[in-house]
């Protein structure tokens, strides 16, 4: 096993740690790149979000993009929620207490699971996330009474990369790529030459989601695993690296 890593860069350390430590080899290639969100008032977001009663962080991103935006300053009289047990470790290392989604389903429909989020009959809820996403938390929340702002504070592109690095993937005998999001393997698809897809196709490919892992089979490959989180854990159980 070869593993390939994608996420934007300065997000694939930990994989890189344990990987090097399991003396898995591995390769990065970061095939996300993620930056500030400057086409958004944010003043009036700040606004937005100091007069919620609950804030659900999306991503990490989302918590170190707020972070810059919010100067450091968070308000402590909010109910604060993190989809994933990493976005609810930056949190918590920023000194902000929230609730994670449960460990058995850490994405949007585990955090619809949580009773502090079933009656939300006049709750001011914003979501903190990047441009674009899923409409499903909001639809949910929406229907359980909350009134829902979104604030997105970063975007999403795709790094420019040489047109030879499918080939030096297929010539490093990569056949195992850590997929963390829709974007990234809507990214991968795109940079790797049709010549190339039967590799591709036969790589084992690693997903945090059901939604992901949908996308993946829709797009032709056969053998997925859906490790139902982004986070290290749960990504060397999927890669049979870990009980």
């Amino acid at each position: 096993m070869k593993v390939l890593l994608t996420r934007p860069e300065g997000r694939n350390q930990s994989m890189v740690e344990a990987l090097s430590s399991l003396e898995v080899p591995f390769a990065v290639t970061p095939l996300l790149q993620v930056v500030a969100n400057d086409n958004v008032d944010h003043k009036q977001k700040k606004t937005e979000f100091n007069q919620s009663d609950i804030i659900i962080f999306i991503s990490t991103n989302a918590v170190e993009y707020a972070d810059i935006a919010l100067d450091s300053i968070w308000p402590q009289d909010k109910q604060y929620f993190a989809v994933g047990q990493a976005t609810f470790s930056v949190l918590q290392a920023k000194g902000i207490q929230a609730t994670e989604a449960p460990e058995s389903c850490q994405q949007t429909e585990g955090l619809l699971t949580l009773p502090s989020l079933q009656n939300l009959t006049g709750k001011r809820i914003t979501i903190v996330r990047g441009v674009g996403g899923r409409e499903a938390l909001a639809s949910a929340l929406i229907q359980r009474g909350a009134q829902v702002t979104y604030w997105e504070v970063y975007r999403r592109t795709c790094p420019e990369l040489s047109v030879t690095t499918a080939y030096e993937w297929q010539h490093q005998a990569i056949d195992t790529i850590v997929i963390t999001s829709g974007e990234i393997l809507a990214n991968l698809i795109t940079l790797v030459p049709k010549e190339l897809f039967a590799w591709l196709h036969a790589c084992h490919i690693i997903v945090p989601s059901a939604r992901v892992y949908d996308q993946a089979i829709e797009a032709g490959f056969t053998h997925v695993t859906n490790a139902k989180a982004a986070n290290r854990d749960a990504v060397l159980i999927a890669l049979g690296l870990r009980e």
